[in-house]
């Protein structure tokens, strides 16, 4: 009988987190960079019950839109590039893996740059690192191929190609298509390993 109810109250705080994430992305949509106390009021929960999930509005805010789009990140690897695919291959095949992604995503992500970053109304919260490890997960075969500062930097360079703030430069500053921004930033990819290949 015990067992039975640790699971019934697991199941409990599961849902109500997740009224919460759902109420803060509802609030999301809407415009609103939504306090604990605001989803908690539009999830119809307490509000000293919210608090007990989350401690900031921001660290609430990027869950719920990393919760909305979770499915894609775990469906994100490079693990199975082709075996003789080079440095060059691979840098354009991971920033190209990676900015398809976002721009299918893009209102949700342009979601989370927002939040991430305060809205203009409070301090910037940290953000996180998967571009990297994907980065590096790509590059990891090759990486023999180039002095570790070279690969330190390269890492960096493609990191810099391979998240909505790429795409907010090539959409919104420079004008381009999804098509256009996915050949810029293949061509960006090449460009820079061409600068750490000359660095050996």
């Amino acid at each position: 009988m015990k067992r039975q109810e640790g699971f019934e109250r697991v199941a409990q705080k599961q849902r109500t987190r997740n009224a919460l994430l759902e109420a803060a992305r509802e609030l999301l949509a809407e415009g609103q960079h939504p306090t604990i106390a605001e989803a908690a009021d539009r999830a119809t929960i307490s509000r000293a019950t919210a608090y007990r999930y989350f401690s900031t509005p921001e660290a609430m805010a990027q869950e719920a839109v990393l919760d909305a789009i979770a499915h894609e990140f775990a469906a994100v690897h490079f693990r199975n590039l082709p075996p003789d695919a080079g440095l060059a291959a691979r840098a354009e095949i991971v920033v190209a893996g990676i900015i398809a992604m976002v721009l299918a995503n893009e209102a949700l992500f342009r979601t989370f740059l927002s939040v991430s970053v305060g809205g203009g109304r409070r301090p910037p919260a940290p953000r996180g690192g998967r571009r990297l490890g994907w980065i590096r997960e790509a590059l990891s075969p090759v990486a023999g191929e180039l002095q570790p500062g070279a690969l330190a930097d390269l890492t960096i360079g493609l990191a810099l190609l391979t998240g909505i703030e790429t795409i907010v430069v090539l959409r919104d500053i420079c004008g381009l298509d999804d098509p256009a921004i996915d050949r810029e930033a293949r061509r960006l990819a090449r460009v820079l390993v061409a600068a750490a290949l000359a660095d050996r």
